[in-house]
């Protein structure tokens, strides 16, 4: 429990902040704009580089692993991203409620929770889990966004777009560039390492601050269902799917199971809502599924902990 609450509260103590801040007008709504784009074209293209460039690729080499975990984010995107009921919503934001069912708060709050709770053996499915939802996950949606907002040409067109857009994206040629200099074994200089280290660590607390100032600039929305969905699916969907697949259909070691399982079941990460400000969309849904999504996620992840700890690993 109390693993739980050091990672959860930090996350729900920023988003707070932002909502003070902006009822007692500290920060104004360009603050809003100003904090989100500095995630989205320094801290965070920082923080993934670092990542990929930092990776130790023999331990990314666990195909079983990635199938569980990738699997259940396939899963979860599916059911919050199907028009159900919502069949004249944009295919952008309908990408963008299946990026936030799918999508775990993996860096902030997954990693020092497995490491609380299972150890060291489970950082290395941690990092992968994480490239997988701030990398993979974020590529296909950018990539389908991209798409949905310049289809009105022809095919051709359309895919020389899309192709540009995403070459001028920061979230997907930082983590590129990261895993490139990984395969060719260029190490970073210390000096650029620290400072992209420093960078990347704003990230996180940025962007929980931004979406409580959004929280705070906006009317209630009234998109409970979807906010409803998108909880739904992260918190419940996700992390039964991961623990079926990984342990009924592929083979690991339980603490590699059990770390998919932890980081399936984690809430919803800031990546929708930094998307979201990023291409203009509504985000009103999104950011109060993440905070929903975190202040549920103390019951849900607790018990989660509890069934973990109750079952000595092999």
């Amino acid at each position: 429990m109390s693993a739980v609450l050091n990672a959860a509260f930090p996350v729900f103590a920023l988003i707070l902040t932002g909502w003070l801040a902006a009822r007692f007008k500290v920060l104004g709504e360009s603050a809003t704009q100003a904090l989100n784009r500095y995630v989205v074209y320094l801290s965070l293209p920082a923080l993934l580089f670092r990542a990929m460039a930092n990776a130790d690729l023999s331990q990314l080499n666990h195909w079983g692993y990635i199938g569980a975990f990738w699997g259940g984010i396939c899963a979860t995107f599916l059911l919050a991203f199907l028009p159900l009921g919502r069949r004249g919503l944009a295919l952008s934001d309908r990408t963008l409620d299946g990026l936030a069912g799918a999508y775990a708060n993996a860096g902030y709050m997954g990693i020092p929770l497995c490491l609380a709770l299972l150890g060291p053996a489970s950082l290395p499915p941690s990092i992968i889990a994480t490239l997988l939802t701030a990398c993979a996950l974020f590529a296909v949606s950018i990539a389908i966004i991209e798409f949905d907002q310049h289809r009105d040409r022809h095919w051709t067109g359309t895919l020389a777009k899309v192709a540009r857009a995403l070459a001028r994206n920061p979230l997907l040629v930082a983590p590129l560039l990261g895993l490139a200099l990984a395969v060719a074994g260029v190490h970073v200089p210390s000096g650029v390492d620290h400072y992209l280290e420093l960078l990347g660590a704003s990230a996180s607390p940025c962007a929980l601050v931004t979406i409580g100032l959004f929280l705070a600039q906006t009317p209630a929305a009234s998109g409970r269902g979807a906010v409803g969905r998108m909880v739904f699916a992260k918190l419940l969907v996700q992390p039964a799917v991961t623990a079926w697949l990984a342990f009924r259909v592929f083979d690991m070691p339980d603490v590699w199971a059990w770390t998919a399982v932890l980081m399936a079941a984690l809430p919803i990460g800031t990546g929708p809502f930094m998307l979201a400000q990023m291409y203009g969309r509504d985000a009103g849904a999104t950011s109060r599924a993440i905070l929903v999504s975190t202040i549920v996620s103390v019951l849900t992840v607790s018990l989660l902990v509890a069934w973990v700890s109750s079952h000595p690993l092999a």
